[in-house]
């Protein structure tokens, strides 16, 4: 229990320095960069909004309210699927894309910050290990949701 609570503290430190760097020099939050990020990285520069959920590791609808706010200020926007009348893409914006690239600077310079300058590259390298383990199967999926792939 002791690994289990200090990765907790750990995660909740690094997220919460990350954001707060993020809000006071982007105007964005941690999960709006993830958004972004998800959706700059997709094929095409667009996810369906479940896949995106997925990708960010938000439910269905915090994805879907976060996407409501990113779109009111021109960040991303929906389009409909061509082929699936009921399916939704969220897509990037020029201005997203801008947005992301400024505020990929203080990202960057956050994990350096508050996660790299802490450990040495042989731990690093295990911490990284340990995480794919659990990230690759070693945790099953919730109930109600499907295994991430």
């Amino acid at each position: 229990m002791t690994a289990y609570r200090a990765f907790l503290r750990a995660h909740a430190r690094v997220t919460r320095c990350l954001e707060g760097d993020l809000i006071a020099q982007q105007r964005l939050t941690l999960a709006a960069y993830d958004v972004l990020r998800a959706l700059a990285e997709a094929p095409e520069r667009r996810l369906r909004m479940t896949e995106l959920a997925d990708a960010v590791l938000l439910s269905r609808s915090g994805v879907t309210r976060l996407v409501d706010r990113l779109e009111r200020i021109g960040l991303v926007h929906r389009v409909r699927v061509d082929s699936d009348g009921r399916g939704v893409l969220a897509v990037i914006s020029e201005a997203g894309e801008h947005r992301l690239r400024s505020a990929a600077g203080t990202q960057l310079a956050g994990v350096m910050q508050y996660f790299l300058s802490v450990t040495e590259p042989q731990e690093l390298e295990q911490f990284a290990r340990i995480c794919e383990k659990l990230a690759a199967g070693g945790v099953p999926a919730p109930p109600g949701q499907r295994a991430q792939a």
